[in-house]
């Protein structure tokens, strides 16, 4: 097995080659992802290319085991340069018997969480970490003794046969024999529960506050008439399935409709660099799609939407949607979104006002879709409507800007043929 630093360095080298092969777009997109992390002072200026060695190589987050004759140590896995920390959550106990690449415990740290798996079968001998004790990168977890199975456990005994049933007792005298009967004690309330916020909703929690107070946050709201693509999505989500291998829902359309509202108002997917005063404007469209886990709320980015089809898109959340709920987001799925779209409406939700998520400039939430009475040609029809609202950085964005961008955004949602004739 590689040596940690001899994984930096065959990464390092790989990273530099590949920045010299990557296009201008790319170059761009790696700037701001970098000039985000900044503003937060998780790197520094210095540490720009070691960044990039985890964004452009997936880093192998492998278990990085010093071994002996039959234990082994398992030591965590190195984080991303970004994350410099993490709480343990043990899914095994001592004595325990694993299989190769079972999993034995979760690190939750800021972004997400890593899984360790154990790096052969064996019996876990020794937890060198309590239970949400906090770890760094090449921390050691937990000692295994491999190949060892686990004691088999004794037998119970045979229970004894049971005495012959005594002569039953005699009835309790009458109550008035035996006075009154003493008062019911009264139910003992339950004790509150007090659970410790977990590492990724901390984040969450200092994130969001940190977006209300540095935005100037102002939203917007429109109605969108789903008629036209409820329509089309009943026509041809059979066909869809069939030729895609892949259900045709309702967010690849307003993920389409947002990439082409970005393109025609460039200063929604700008950001204010607060460091140096500039707007720096994007000319890609990575949109960040809000999915809620037990663990919190993770936003996904799906890359280069501008170059997208409703296939692709649908392709592309499925897949996001599955690590996420398999606990597999890395940190390089979250970062450098340019734009969110939040969808409340899988929840319920009739209206609601989403929060920026920053270092983004503006986010769309999308709610439930119901039927209600609306004037069309001059009469009264009952048509699937859905509220949507666009809270945008008014900083950056005036109010024209965020008006024309949600108006784009129904147009589309209405008519995807406007799409197709880049109206």
């Amino acid at each position: 097995m590689l040596s940690h630093s001899r994984c930096l360095t065959r990464n390092f080298g790989r990273s530099l080659s590949a920045i010299r092969q990557v296009g201008n777009k790319q170059i761009k997109r790696l700037a701001d992802s970098l000039l985000s992390l900044r503003r937060y002072g998780l790197i520094s200026v210095r540490a720009s290319i070691s960044v990039t060695d985890v964004w452009r190589n997936t880093f192998p987050l492998t278990c990085l085991c010093s071994s002996g004759d039959e234990v082994v140590t398992v030591k965590t896995p190195a984080f991303a340069e970004s994350v410099t920390e993490g709480d343990v959550r043990w899914e095994k106990a001592v004595g325990d018997s694993v299989s190769e690449d079972e999993v034995v415990c979760e690190i939750e740290t800021d972004k997400t969480s890593v899984q360790v798996p154990s790096p052969a079968a064996g019996v876990i001998e020794e937890l060198l970490i309590p239970d949400g004790g906090k770890v760094e990168g090449g921390t050691p977890l937990f000692k295994l003794r491999k190949g060892a199975a686990e004691p088999p456990k004794a037998e119970a005994p045979a229970a004894e046969a049971p005495p012959p049933p005594s002569a039953a007792p005699p009835p309790p005298p009458p109550p008035s024999a035996v006075g009154p009967i003493p008062t019911t004690m009264p139910p003992v309330p339950p004790v509150p529960a007090h659970v410790k916020m977990n590492r990724m909703r901390l984040r969450i929690a200092q994130r969001l506050k940190e977006a209300q107070n540095t935005c100037a946050m102002l939203t917007t709201f429109n109605e969108v008439d789903m008629s036209n693509i409820s329509e089309m999505r009943k026509a041809y989500k059979d066909a869809f399935l069939k030729k895609h291998n892949i259900k045709l829902g309702f967010m690849s359309a307003f993920v389409k409709a947002a990439a082409y509202a970005l393109s025609d108002q460039p200063a929604v997917n700008a950001v204010i660099d607060d460091t140096t005063k500039e707007i720096v404007y994007r000319d890609y469209v990575d949109i960040s799609v809000a999915v809620a886990t037990p663990k919190g709320l993770v936003v996904p980015v799906i890359r280069n939407v501008e170059g997208m089809n409703f296939a692709d898109i649908e392709k592309a959340i499925n897949l996001l949607g599955e690590k996420a709920r398999k606990n597999e987001l890395a940190v390089e799925d979250m970062d450098g979104g340019t734009f969110t779209i939040s969808n409340g409406g899988v929840f319920g939700s009739m209206f609601g006002t989403p929060i920026i998520n920053p270092p983004q400039s503006a986010i769309l939430g999308m709610h439930g879709i119901f039927d209600r009475p609306v004037a069309v040609g001059g009469k009264v029809e009952i048509r699937p409507m859905m509220y949507v609202a666009l809270t945008y950085d008014h900083r950056l964005i005036d109010g024209r800007e965020a008006v024309t961008f949600l108006r784009k955004i129904k147009s589309v949602v209405e008519d995807p043929r406007v799409l197709l004739l880049d109206m």
